[in-house]
C-alpha cells in the first residue's frame, strides 16, 4: 500500500483538528453559561468596534494627501535691492526641509514628545493606555486630559483634523495616524511636524518658533534654546510668558534630563545646559521692515485684487500663498519722502496748539487699554508713542499705554477729555502730549523711464489711519497742470518764444452763469510776453490766452493722454480745477522728463510663487532670443521701448526746457541752489487750499502737495514756491548722492537756438551764460519754427534809422557847404530777409 502524499497528510491533520475544536466549541456553547455569554459578549464588541471604525474612518481625509500638503505661508516683500522688507501675515510660519533642521533639534522634539517614534507604527500604546487612566480620573473635574498622542498623531490632528477635545476625534486620530505611516517616511512625517506645530506668540513650525522667541535661525541655537522650544507643544501660550518662567525652566530642564536619558546627550552637556537661563528675546517683528506703510498697503491691494486673499481664494493667495513680492521700493527714497512730508507738516502746523485727538475710544464699550491695543494705531517718529488718556481729573491726567502700562501725562489742553486717543513723548517720570499736525499731504517719487514707483508717502503715518493721499485724495492741481496747456500751445504752431498777452481774458458762459473773466495770482498784469517767461512766472491770464487760442477741447484731450483725468472743456481747467492725485500727476511730468513716452505706474516689479516661479510681471515687453540656452553670435537681443507715446517727444523736450526756467528763475528758485539740472513747477488752488510741486530730473520725477483732508483756506501767505518746494528740496538733499549731474537730452528734431529771453528775438551777437538772469539763452524749437535771423518789423526799423542818419548828415553838409549845395545820397533799396517773415 503506497504512502500518503505530505499535501493529503496536512489536509488530513486540519480536518481533524478543525472538526475536534468544532465539536469543543458546540460542547461548550451547550454545557458552560458563561461560555456562551462571552461569547455573545465578544462578538457584540467586535461588531461594535467594526460599526464605530466605519462610522469614523467615513469620510476621513485621505492621508496621501500629505504627499502633496502645501501648508498655508505667508507673502514675503523684497525692495528694489532684494531685501526683504515687509511680509503680509496673520501667522509666523517659514517651511523648511528635513536636512535643514538639525539633529539635536530633532531629538529634543523625539524626548520631550514621543522617544519611540522610529519604532512604533503611529500609536503608542503605553502612552495611550496612560492617557486613558488620566482621562478617567480626570473625569467631572475639568481639567484636560494628558493627550498621550504620539508625533504622527499630532500631525493628524495640526493638519487633517480640528483641535476638538473629544474622545470621538481622539479616535479619528488614530486611525489617521495609521494611514499616515503607511503612506508617508518618517522623515517626512516628522518634516510636516517640525514645520507646523503651533509654539505660540503666532508661530507655526520651528524656525518662525526659533525666530519669535530667540531672534535666530534653528541652525544658530544652543542646545538649552532646542530644549525650550521642544517644550512649547504642551503648552505654548503658557511657557513663552514671563509671568511662568519658573514653569518653564522646570520642563525645560526635564527636557534635558529626557535627552540625556535616552543618550542623545552626555549627562555633562544636559547638567551645562540646564544652568543656563532661558534667554527669550522680546518679541518683536519678525522681519526689519521697512517705514512705508502706504507703499505696502497698495502693494497688498493689487495683490488682493490678482490672487486673493485667503486659502479659499486660490493656491496663490496673499496670506496663504507663500508668495515673493519683489516691489520697487526704494529704502532710502522711501525714508527721505516720508521725512520731507513730515517735515513740511510741521512747519506748517507751527505753535498753532493741539489740534485734537488723532482717534477717540468709548469707555462704555469695554477696558480703554484693551481697546486701545486691538485699534492697531501707532506712530514711528522721534520716540513717539500712542496712548489712550484713561482719567482726567483738573490739572492732572493719566495715560495708558498698548504695554499696560500708565504714567501721569502732562503738557495738555482743557479740551483733553478720557477716551482721547494721542501721541505722546517721554518726559521725566511721565509722558508729554504731542501733536500730530491736522494739515496732511502725499508724495510720490517715480523713475520716468520705467513708470517704477520708488517712495510713496500718503500721510504723517499709516499706522494713525490707511487712507493714502498719495493715490486715493482727489485735489485741484493748480498752476502744476500748466504745462500740459503750453504743451497743447506748442503742439497747435505756438514755440517758446511766442507773444503772448498778459491780460484780461473774459468769456460769456450763457444767461445762468454770465461773463466769467480771469486775473492772474496777486493780480496785475499787462502787456505782451514770451510763452517761457509766463510758464516761469505762472501767469494765469497767460495760460488762458494759450488755451483758448489752442483750443479747450484740445487741451483737455491732453490731459487725458497723460492720465491727469477727463474734464469738460472750460478754460478754469486750464488753471487747475479739475481733480486729480499726486500719482497722476508725478506719472504726467514723467512722461515729459521721458520724451512724451509714459509708462503706467507699478508698485511691483514682479511675483513668484512659494516655489519661485514667476507668475507675474510689471515688464511683459516681448523680447525674441532672450532665453537662447547659449548665444548665437548674433546682436544681444533687446527688448523694445516700454509704454505709450502720449505727446511728440520734441513738445515734451521744449516743456521740460522751459520747467528747467521755473528752477533757475522762476517760482521754485528756491531749488536752484542744490545745482541739479532740475525741472518742475509750483502749484497754489483757490484759497488757498493746496500747495503743490512736481518736478525731478531724467532719473527721478517727484511730487507733492500739502492740504487738510477737508479743503479749507492754508492762509493768504501759502504758495506752492515757499510750502511745497521746500519739500521737495528736503528729499533731494536727504538722497542727493542719488541725482546725477546729467542734463536732459535733446530727441531727434529739436534746435537749439541762441535768442533775447525777454523779447524772443534770435540773438547773433551774443552768447548764453551761466548768469540765470542772462538776457541771452538757449531755447528748444522744432524745425522751420525757431526766429529768423531778421523779421520785417526789424528790417523797416533798421531802414527808417538809416534814412534817419542820411538826412542829419544831409543837413549837417548842407550847412558846412552853403547854400546851393546838393545832396547826392540816394536811399538803397529794400531788401528783405531771406530767411523769410515770422
Amino acid at each position: 500500500m503506497a504512502e500518503p502524499s505530505t499535501t493529503e497528510y496536512f489536509r488530513y491533520r486540519i480536518r481533524r483538528d478543525a472538526s475536534g475544536a468544532l465539536n469543543w466549541l458546540a460542547t461548550s456553547w451547550r454545557e458552560r453559561r458563561w461560555f456562551r455569554w462571552g461569547a455573545v459578549a465578544l462578538g457584540a464588541l467586535l461588531v461594535l468596534w467594526l460599526a464605530v471604525w466605519a462610522l469614523l474612518a467615513r469620510g476621513l481625509p485621505d492621508a496621501e494627501m500629505l504627499l502633496e500638503y502645501e501648508p498655508p505661508l505667508p507673502t514675503m516683500v523684497r525692495a528694489a535691492d532684494g531685501e526683504i522688507v515687509h511680509s503680509y501675515a496673520r501667522e509666523r510660519r517659514v517651511q523648511l526641509q528635513y536636512a535643514d533642521f538639525p539633529e539635536t533639534l530633532i531629538e529634543a522634539y523625539l524626548a520631550a514628545e514621543d522617544k519611540t517614534f522610529f519604532s512604533h507604527g503611529g500609536i503608542d500604546i503605553g502612552g495611550l493606555t496612560g492617557a486613558v487612566i488620566d482621562y478617567v480620573s480626570k473625569l467631572g473635574s475639568g481639567e484636560r486630559a494628558v493627550g498621550g498622542s504620539t508625533i504622527t498623531q499630532q500631525v493628524a490632528k495640526n493638519i487633517l483634523l480640528s483641535n476638538e477635545y473629544s474622545i470621538t476625534r481622539k479616535l479619528k486620530e488614530m486611525i489617521l495616524a495609521r494611514r499616515i505611516e503607511g503612506a508617508l517616511t518618517k522623515e517626512q512625517i516628522l518634516e510636516l511636524y517640525l514645520n507646523e506645530i503651533p509654539l505660540g506668540r503666532r508661530s507655526f513650525g520651528v524656525q518662525a518658533a526659533s525666530r519669535a522667541y530667540f531672534d535666530k535661525d534653528v541652525g544658530e541655537l544652543a542646545l538649552h534654546e532646542m530644549a525650550f522650544l521642544a517644550i512649547l507643544p504642551k503648552a505654548p501660550e503658557r511657557y513663552g510668558r514671563s509671568q511662568h518662567h519658573d514653569l518653564a525652566l522646570a520642563r525645560r530642564n526635564f527636557v534635558l534630563d529626557q535627552m540625556a536619558a535616552n543618550d542623545f546627550i552626555t549627562e555633562a552637556q544636559a547638567a551645562e545646559a540646564q544652568a543656563q537661563p532661558l534667554g527669550l528675546q522680546p518679541s518683536r517683528a519678525q522681519y526689519s521692515s521697512a517705514d512705508a506703510g502706504y507703499f505696502f498697503e497698495e502693494v497688498r491691494r493689487q495683490l488682493i485684487e490678482d490672487f486673493g486673499e485667503n486659502a479659499e481664494d486660490g493656491p496663490n493667495s496673499v496670506y496663504a500663498g507663500g508668495l515673493w513680492v519683489r516691489t520697487s521700493l526704494d529704502p532710502e527714497m522711501q525714508a527721505a519722502a516720508r521725512d520731507a512730508l513730515r517735515g513740511g507738516m510741521i512747519r506748517y502746523h507751527g505753535n498753532r496748539g493741539w489740534p485734537g485727538p488723532v482717534a477717540t475710544i468709548d469707555p462704555d464699550n469695554g477696558e480703554l487699554i484693551a481697546q486701545l491695543r486691538s485699534s492697531n494705531l501707532g506712530i514711528n517718529y522721534r520716540g513717539w508713542r500712542i496712548g489712550v488718556v484713561t482719567a482726567r481729573s483738573g490739572s492732572s491726567a493719566t495715560i495708558g499705554l498698548t504695554n499696560g502700562e500708565s504714567h501721569p501725562l502732562s503738557g495738555f489742553p482743557d479740551a483733553l477729555k478720557v477716551g482721547d486717543v494721542v501721541a505722546v513723548e517721554k518726559a521725566g517720570a511721565g509722558y508729554r502730549l504731542r501733536s500730530v499736525p491736522e494739515v496732511s499731504g502725499g508724495f510720490v517719487a517715480m523713475d520716468p523711464l520705467t513708470g517704477r514707483v520708488l517712495a510713496m508717502q500718503g500721510g504723517f503715518d499709516s499706522r494713525l489711519g490707511d487712507f493714502n493721499r498719495a493715490t486715493q485724495a482727489e485735489r485741484q492741481p493748480g498752476s502744476t497742470i500748466k504745462p500740459f496747456v503750453y504743451a497743447t500751445g506748442l503742439d497747435h504752431g505756438m514755440t517758446p518764444a511766442s507773444q503772448v498777452p498778459d491780460q484780461t481774458f473774459c468769456y460769456y458762459q450763457g444767461a445762468r452763469l454770465g461773463e466769467k473773466c480771469f486775473r492772474n495770482f496777486g493780480g496785475g498784469g499787462g502787456g505782451v510776453h514770451t510763452m517761457r517767461w509766463g510758464l516761469e512766472q505762472s501767469r494765469n491770464l497767460m495760460t488762458v490766452h494759450i488755451a483758448m487760442d489752442a483750443g479747450m477741447p484740445q487741451v483737455i484731450r491732453t490731459f487725458e493722454r497723460v492720465g491727469i483725468g477727463s474734464y469738460e472743456p472750460y478754460p478754469a481747467f486750464a488753471l487747475g480745477a479739475g481733480d486729480t492725485t499726486v500719482l497722476k500727476m508725478v506719472n504726467a511730468y514723467a512722461a515729459l522728463a521721458n520724451h512724451g513716452r509714459q509708462n503706467a505706474p507699478t508698485v511691483i516689479d514682479y511675483v513668484q510663487d512659494r516655489r519661485g516661479k514667476v507668475i507675474w510681471r510689471a515688464d511683459r515687453r516681448p523680447c525674441d532670443r532672450c532665453n537662447m540656452p547659449e548665444w548665437d553670435g548674433k546682436p544681444m537681443p533687446r527688448a523694445g521701448l516700454s509704454g505709450k507715446q502720449v505727446m511728440d517727444p520734441r513738445t515734451a523736450y521744449q516743456v521740460v526746457h522751459m520747467l528747467q526756467g521755473v528752477v533757475t528763475r522762476g517760482t521754485a528758485v528756491r531749488l536752484r541752489d542744490l545745482g541739479l539740472p532740475l525741472f518742475g513747477k509750483t502749484g497754489t488752488t483757490t484759497g488757498p487750499t493746496n500747495a503743490w510741486f512736481v518736478g525731478g530730473s531724467p532719473e527721478v520725477v517727484a511730487g507733492v502737495y500739502l492740504g487738510f483732508d477737508q479743503p479749507r483756506n492754508m492762509g493768504g501767505w501759502v504758495q506752492g514756491g515757499n510750502t511745497a518746494a521746500p519739500m521737495f528740496k528736503d528729499f533731494v538733499r536727504k538722497t542727493r548722492a542719488r541725482w546725477s549731474d546729467d542734463p536732459f537730452v535733446a530727441p531727434a528734431g529739436i534746435r537749439m537756438v541762441r535768442i533775447d529771453r525777454r523779447s524772443g528775438k534770435r540773438v547773433l551777437d551774443g552768447w548764453p551764460s551761466d548768469d540765470p538772469r542772462a538776457a541771452i539763452i538757449w531755447e528748444a524749437f522744432k524745425p522751420d519754427t525757431e526766429p529768423p535771423r531778421r523779421t520785417r518789423a526789424d528790417a523797416i526799423e533798421a531802414k527808417r534809422r538809416e534814412i534817419l542818419e542820411l538826412i542829419r548828415r544831409g543837413q549837417s553838409a548842407g550847412q558846412s557847404a552853403g547854400p546851393g549845395a546838393g545832396d547826392h545820397n540816394e536811399p538803397s533799396d529794400f531788401v528783405e530777409d531771406q530767411g523769410g517773415i515770422y
